[in-house]
């Protein structure tokens, strides 16, 4: 990843760069390309599926929609690309070892 990907805002959902009017996010500001909402938990820096209720921020209120807009007061916009969440490594010991008992 070079340095200008590193610091673009990309949308969880069509993994396209995100081209705002502000740097501050709307609640109804949405992808150029695929529409779909921009200000959601899933496009957030605090975003952590190993972190109680997905997020990082201790003091945000639960939201259960992650990929829908919400009026968080602590949103903050990813930039960069999200490490692995390490679902398809799972996969693939699962399928291992029930490939063992086959």
């Amino acid at each position: 990843m070079n340095q200008a990907q590193s610091n673009q805002a990309m949308c969880h959902s069509c993994g396209k760069p995100l081209v705002l009017a502000a740097e501050k996010v709307a609640r109804t500001e949405e992808c150029a390309e695929c529409r779909i909402d921009v200000r959601v938990c899933l496009n957030c820096k605090f975003h952590d599926t190993s972190s109680y209720n997905e997020c990082g921020e201790p003091m945000a209120e639960r939201v259960v929609d992650k990929d829908r807009r919400n009026f968080c007061e602590y949103f903050s916009l990813f930039k960069g690309e999200r490490a692995s969440t390490g679902e398809d490594e799972k996969q693939s010991a699962l399928d291992k070892l029930n490939d063992l008992f086959k």
